[in-house]
């Protein structure tokens, strides 16, 4: 583990390789698992913001669990996050015509709809955040189901903090993800 600012960074997010292999995972991501996303308090609110745009992209599961249960649900945890299907698939999740799950909101901000990508939980996968009083925990979340997604990104030569570029910088600033490149360096000297 290293610190940058008020941040503490498992050193996997430098070490491990991970690029997504959709065409051998179909998304499993967004439909296996116990909880739906985690999501931020300021996106509970954007999720009942663009429910409107995002409903057309939706299957019709998906639209009635939001709106028996609302756009976003306080899981187990006591933390807020999405919604799901049967207590399996995210609520906002659809298909495509190879069976792959798609993110609904996702698609809205492709076709620009709507101009919110996704909740920065989905967007930063497998890099989990955990927020404590003093500090906030950047890991690496090893899941089998994301196998195939390592052995890409072995063989692409891609490790997780450049793989999740985008949304790391979403999340902490450019600053911040420039000071992790340079600690990223000298580390893999």
């Amino acid at each position: 583990m290293f610190q940058l600012g008020k941040t503490i960074i498992s050193e996997d997010i430098i070490e491990k390789d991970f690029v997504c292999n959709l065409s051998a995972c179909k998304g499993a991501c967004c439909i296996d698992g116990d909880a739906g996303a985690p999501l931020e308090d300021k996106e509970t609110e954007i999720l009942v913001d663009i429910y409107a745009k995002v409903k057309p992209f939706l299957r019709p599961e998906g639209i009635k669990v939001i709106e028996d249960v609302g756009a976003f649900v306080k899981g187990e945890d006591g933390e807020w996050e999405t919604p799901l299907v049967n207590g399996s698939e995210c609520a906002y999740v659809f298909f495509d015509d190879k069976k792959m799950a798609k993110c609904g909101i996702e698609e809205a901000y492709n076709q620009g709809k709507i101009n919110w990508k996704k909740p920065v939980s989905c967007h930063l996968y497998p890099v989990r955040i955990m927020e404590y009083t003093e500090l906030t925990a950047v890991n690496y979340h090893k899941w089998e189901i994301c196998d195939p997604a390592c052995s890409l990104g072995e063989e692409l030569q891609v490790p997780v903090y450049k793989f999740v570029k985008e949304a790391l910088i979403r999340k902490f600033g450019i600053d911040w993800y420039t000071e992790l490149e340079a600690v990223a360096k000298e580390h893999l000297r």
